[in-house]
C-alpha cells in the first residue's frame, strides 16, 4: 500500500495515528469513529447531569455547542472554520434580513459557501477523497441554516392560513438568540455527521418538553390524558444497545465483504470487456450493497447518540413502546426489501429527504422533481458522478411511477401473484439503484460513461421509453372494488 502522509490521511489531530496504524484503518476514520464512541458516553452524561430538570437551558446551549465545535476541530483542524464562519454568517444574515426574505438570502449564502467549498475541495485533493473531509459538516450545517431559515419565515413573514399543517408546527415565531443559533448548528450530537433536526424539536429537548410534546397527548376523541403524564422520562438505554448493535454488525461487514468487492472494480477495464453481462450485475450488486453499510454505520451511531441524550421521541408505536426514531436517518430493512424506487429513496438518508422537501419540493410552484434532484446534486457536491446520479434518477423515478400506476393493481388478485410480483420489482429496484449510484462513487467523468457503455445505456433507454409510451394516470379496465383494494395497497408519490 502506498505511503500517504498525515497531511493527506486527515486534516485534523494526528493523536490517534498508532492507532491507525495499528488496526490499518485511516486516520480520519480512525478520528471520525473515536469522537462519535466519545459522543454517545458525553450524551449519556448530558442527558443524567445536565438534565433540563437540574440545570439552566442555556448552560445545555453552552455545553452542546462547546463540545460540537470540540469534535469538529479535532477531526478537521483548521478547516472547522469553514463551518464556524458559514455559521456565524447566516446568523448575521438572520439579524439583519428581513422575514419576507431570509429565507432566500440564507440558502443563497449556504448553499453557494459550500459549493465553493466544494469546487476547492476538488482541486485539492484531485479525486483524491477523504472518507471523512470538511465538506460533511459542512453540508449539515447548511441544512440546519437554511431550513431554520424557512421556517423562521413561515413563524414570522407569512400568514397561518396560506401555511400547510406541517409548516404550521414548524413555524418558528421569535427568531433564536446567538446561542441557541449556535446550539442548534453546531452541536455534539449533530454536527459530524447530521442528521438535520427541526429547531422547534431541538429547542424542546434542550428546554425539557421533548418528551411532553411527544407522548402526553390527548386521547383520540377524547379529552383526557393518554396515561403518558404520569410517566416518568423513557429510559433511551434499550435502544441505543439496539442501534449500536446494528453498528458492529455494519462495521463487521464493510470490513470483510466491502474489502473483497471493491466498488472501483465495477469500472476495471478487463472486468467490463471479459466479464459477462450478468456477471457484471452481480458483482454491482454485491460491491454496493456492502458499501452501503459504511452509511448504515455512521448514520445508525448518529441516531444512537440523539437517543442517548435523551432526543429522538417520535411517539408511541402500535404496541405502545415508545419509538426512539425522530431523528433516523435510514432505515435498513426497508432499504434491503425496497421493491420500488421511491420506497428506496423515502428510506434512505431520511433527513436529507425531508429537508428537500422542506426547502425544495413544498416550495417551488412547477418541476418540483427535476428542482428537488437538481438541489439534492447541488448540495452533495461538484463531481461529475453526482450529476449523473441525480439526472440518471429523474427519468428513473418518472417511469416507476408510470409503471406502478399502471401495472400493480393487476397483480393483487392473490397473495402468490403479488409475491412474485414483489419478487420480480424488488429485483428491478436493487439492480436499477445499482445503475444509477454507480457514477455516484466513481465520481469522474470518463469511468461513468465507460460502465454505461458497458451496461449499454440500458436503464436509460427503458426509462425514457416507459415515460413516452406509458399514460400518466392507469386506464380503468378494472372493477370499482378491484380499484378501491389497489388504492389500498398502493401509497401514491
Amino acid at each position: 500500500m502506498e505511503d500517504r502522509s498525515d497531511s493527506f490521511t486527515t486534516t485534523g489531530c494526528t493523536w490517534l495515528r498508532p492507532l491507525s496504524a495499528i488496526t490499518g484503518i485511516p486516520l480520519d476514520q480512525v478520528n471520525f469513529i473515536i469522537c462519535q464512541l466519545f459522543g454517545l458516553a458525553i450524551a449519556f452524561w448530558f442527558r443524567l447531569s445536565l438534565s433540563p430538570h437540574r440545570v439552566s437551558p442555556t448552560l445545555r446551549h453552552a455545553v452542546a455547542t462547546f463540545l460540537g465545535i470540540s469534535f469538529v476541530t479535532f477531526c478537521f483542524g483548521w478547516y472547522s472554520s469553514h463551518v464556524l464562519v458559514l455559521t456565524l454568517v447566516c446568523y448575521l444574515i438572520q439579524c439583519q434580513a428581513s422575514v419576507q426574505n431570509v429565507h432566500w438570502y440564507s440558502m443563497l449564502a449556504a448553499v453557494g459557501y459550500l459549493t465553493v467549498c466544494q469546487v476547492s475541495r476538488v482541486f485539492i485533493f484531485s479525486y483524491g477523497v477523504l472518507s471523512t473531509d470538511f465538506s460533511g459538516p459542512l453540508m449539515m450545517v447548511t441544512q440546519r441554516i437554511t431550513i431554520l431559515a424557512f421556517h423562521v419565515h413561515d413563524g414570522m413573514g407569512r400568514k397561518q392560513d396560506d401555511l400547510t399543517p406541517e409548516q404550521r408546527r414548524l413555524a418558528v415565531s421569535t427568531k433564536p438568540s446567538l446561542l441557541e443559533y449556535l446550539s442548534y448548528n453546531l452541536n455534539f450530537m449533530s454536527i459530524l455527521v447530521g442528521p438535520c433536526s427541526n429547531y422547534k424539536e431541538y429547542v424542546d429537548f434542550i428546554e425539557g418538553r421533548h418528551v411532553q410534546s411527544k407522548l402526553k397527548k390527548l386521547r383520540e376523541g377524547s379529552s383526557e390524558p393518554n396515561g403518558w403524564d404520569a410517566v416518568s422520562e423513557p429510559s433511551p438505554v434499550r435502544a441505543v444497545c439496539q442501534k449500536l448493535l446494528v453498528c458492529v454488525g455494519c462495521m463487521v461487514w464493510f470490513f470483510t465483504i466491502a474489502k473483497a468487492f471493491p466498488i472501483t472494480y465495477n469500472v476495471d477495464p478487463e472486468f467490463m470487456t471479459q466479464a459477462s453481462f450478468l456477471s457484471r450485475l452481480a458483482y454491482a450488486f454485491v460491491s454496493i450493497q456492502a458499501a452501503r453499510s459504511k452509511f448504515y454505520f455512521a448514520w445508525t451511531l448518529a441516531d444512537a447518540i440523539h437517543n442517548a441524550a435523551g432526543f429522538g421521541i417520535s411517539g408511541v408505536d402500535k404496541k405502545g413502546r415508545v419509538s426512539w426514531d425522530l431523528v433516523s436517518n435510514i432505515h435498513i430493512w426497508e432499504i434491503e426489501t425496497a421493491t420500488s424506487f421511491k420506497s428506496f429513496i423515502d428510506n434512505w438518508n431520511i433527513q436529507t429527504g425531508v429537508w428537500l422537501k422542506s426547502v425544495c419540493y413544498d416550495r417551488v410552484p412547477y418541476y418540483q422533481t427535476p428542482l428537488t434532484f437538481a438541489l439534492s446534486a447541488l448540495w452533495h457536491g461538484v463531481y461529475p458522478g453526482y450529476y449523473f446520479t441525480f439526472l440518471t434518477g429523474i427519468p428513473i423515478t418518472l417511469a416507476a411511477r408510470a409503471v406502478r400506476r399502471n401495472f400493480r393493481q393487476y397483480f393483487l388478485g392473490s397473495p402468490a401473484v403479488k409475491f412474485a410480483y414483489d419478487v420480480v420489482t424488488w429485483a428491478a429496484t436493487q439492480l436499477t439503484i445499482c445503475y444509477t449510484v454507480m457514477p455516484f462513487l466513481v465520481l469522474a467523468v470518463e469511468p461513468t460513461l465507460e460502465y454505461y457503455r458497458s451496461m449499454h445505456f440500458c436503464v436509460h433507454i427503458i426509462s425514457i421509453l416507459a415515460i413516452i409510451v406509458l399514460p400518466q394516470r392507469p386506464r380503468s379496465s378494472k372493477p370499482e372494488k378491484h380499484a378501491q383494494h389497489s388504492n389500498n395497497n398502493v401509497k401514491e408519490e
